[in-house]
């Protein structure tokens, strides 16, 4: 049971938030420590998301700190990795800057879990394991507040042997059908949220208004289908009027171009490697030649659609490491020092060497801005 809601007024909201409430605490602290995380705002489900994020964060580090040259699989390595994982746990000190961030999601978070619960728990319970195991998804339970029973029953339902995505993602979407009548009322939660920052249920649930780019798309989807289907176009800036005026000939031209090529022959080249992605990213495509203008940043020139198979595809549905990643590049002077922090710092950091189209796409985003 998934709700319709008002994305961009909840990402909206959530940032307003989060910046009044670190107004309040940081203007009187530099920082803030483990205890004043555990209850930081009187809408628990947030603190436990911020500890959550915390988590992943740590295990990231742990990962990055692996290495062929040490044995991290010895069990005296293990125990030491678990005591000084223990001891970080009780001296976490964070500055404004790398908090706020993790406020504002676990607060854009807390309302998704009552209006998309099964997205939240594919995020929450299986996105983030490498391998399912009944242990694990327990031990997600001590990070939800909201709905505890229900999250808590389903999981009580699952057996060992349960270790298929798909599988028991398909289970809960049954079991929170047929258990909706126990879901709290959404009016509960915006209650709790109203006492810090006004917002009412209909401004959550109404209807996002219709962007020119999302107009754009619907109109061209009524038209009809091609003969010959090409390879389908990334739209990666919103398209006005004026531009869709001045890209009509050279659609034209592109399309003329594309029929005296051996297509087959085009696609039936080997796929490249993730070096090579890096090396020569602007190899061409149709959807290239139709849309190679130079862009003036990364952050406006992305589009939604764009957006969100960034977030699941190459930073694991964490949508604050895509925002400060896309920041990041769009600050860099040069396009090898964009693509250096690509191949050299995020690649490794999530294990890019099997996305290589999306990889490509962000590259080919990276070639257009410095083009």
């Amino acid at each position: 049971m998934e709700d319709k809601y008002n994305q961009l007024r909840l990402e909206r909201y959530s940032k307003e938030l989060a910046n009044m409430l670190c107004d309040r605490h940081f203007a009187a602290h530099d920082t803030i420590n483990g205890p004043q995380l555990i209850g930081f705002t009187p809408v628990r489900q947030v603190n436990l998301f911020v500890i959550k994020e915390l988590l992943l964060k740590w295990h990231h580090e742990m990962a990055n700190l692996r290495s062929p040259y040490f044995d991290y699989e010895h069990e005296e390595v293990k125990e030491a990795l678990l005591n000084f994982m223990n001891v970080l746990s009780r001296k976490i000190l964070i500055k404004r800057d790398a908090f706020e961030p993790l406020l504002q999601k676990a607060i854009y978070d807390t309302f998704l879990l009552k209006l998309a619960p099964v997205a939240m728990f594919e995020e929450k319970f299986l996105r983030i394991q490498e391998d399912i195991t009944l242990p694990k998804l327990q031990e997600n339970l001590k990070y939800i507040d909201l709905d505890k029973p229900l999250f808590a029953g389903f999981v009580g339902t699952l057996s060992p042997s349960n270790r298929d995505r798909d599988y028991i993602l398909s289970r809960f979407k049954l079991y929170l059908n047929a258990n909706k009548d126990n879901i709290a009322p959404l009016a509960e939660l915006v209650s709790s949220f109203n006492s810090l920052l006004p917002i009412n249920e209909e401004e959550i649930r109404e209807a996002a208004p219709v962007s020119p780019l999302a107009a754009y798309a619907a109109a061209a989807a009524a038209k009809p289908t091609p003969a010959a289907p090409v390879e389908e176009k990334d739209v990666v800036a919103p398209i006005h009027t004026t531009q869709r005026e001045a890209s009509a000939p050279v659609a034209t031209a592109a399309k003329t171009t594309v029929a005296n090529d051996n297509i087959n022959e085009r696609f039936r080249a080997e796929r490249p490697t993730m070096n090579e992605k890096f090396s020569n990213p602007a190899s061409s495509s149709l959807g290239d030649s139709l849309s190679n203008r130079k862009i003036e940043s990364l952050k406006n020139s992305i589009s939604i659609n764009q957006r969100f198979s960034f977030i699941n595809e190459l930073f694991d549905g964490d949508n604050m490491s895509y925002y400060n990643t896309i920041q990041k590049l769009d600050e860099y002077k040069s396009p090898d020092e964009a693509k250096h922090y690509v191949q050299h710092e995020l690649a490794p950091r999530y294990d890019w060497s099997k996305k290589q189209d999306s990889v490509g796409k962000l590259l080919r985003l990276i070639e257009r801005k410095f083009a």
